[in-house]
């Protein structure tokens, strides 16, 4: 090896350790707080497994309660945190509370479920609605339906207006629905035999050529 070549390396190795001298204790700071965020991420998944793990037990606890028909069910339910399980094992304790005859606790259930997502948000309405509407408060059916698009809650809605005594309001709301559902769709039978009862008639289709 030629006598420049080891200044070269002697030159470059003794480059290195200076650097490491000057900036060794930034280095190894550097690295530990890499390993140190490593770790704490490693944390925060292990803590986010093992709180959904917890909520999972709970709600499957709530859900066998509410199937149960445990008297400590609705307390169960309302004791889950915030949070899709709660919006779920509400909804199934609705449906319970319907089943038994308990309108109001149901109204009361469906009233509590608070929740972002838009179409949740919705089926709670539509059930909400109906459940007004045989407690004879029509009215407020509408209200809670108002801005909903659906052919389904538009249909409630038309129950809501027909409750009320209105039945032009009815056929609108039943006519808006029949446009919207799909000519196979099994409700449009049904739906049909509600704008005949609040005096319309529903229009023929067409004939294939």
């Amino acid at each position: 090896m030629a006598i420049d070549d080891l200044l070269d390396e002697h030159e470059q190795s003794e480059r290195v350790l200076a650097w490491l001298r000057a900036n060794g204790a930034g280095l190894i700071g550097g690295i530990a707080l890499g390993l140190a965020a490593i770790g704490g991420w490693k944390w925060w998944g292990n803590h986010q497994l093992e709180t959904h793990g917890k909520a999972a037990t709970e709600f499957q606890a709530a859900v066998d309660a509410v199937q149960a028909k445990d008297k400590a069910a609705a307390a169960k339910v309302k004791a889950l945190p915030p949070g899709m399980y709660q919006t779920l094992a509400s909804l199934d304790l609705a449906k319970s509370q319907v089943d038994a005859d308990q309108r109001d606790a149901a109204i009361a259930t469906l009233r509590g479920i608070k929740t972002e997502d838009a179409a949740i948000a919705e089926i709670v309405k539509q059930r909400l609605a109906r459940l007004l509407i045989d407690a004879k408060q029509p009215a407020e059916a509408i209200k809670l339906l108002d801005k909903s698009t659906s052919p389904m809650a538009i249909e409630v809605r038309g129950d809501a207006q027909f409750a009320l005594g209105k039945p032009e309001l009815a056929r609108a709301d039943y006519g808006t629905a029949l446009a919207k559902l799909d000519e196979a769709s099994p409700r449009r039978r049904l739906l049909e035999l509600k704008l005949t009862e609040a005096g319309g008639t529903p229009a023929k289709p067409e004939a294939k050529s």
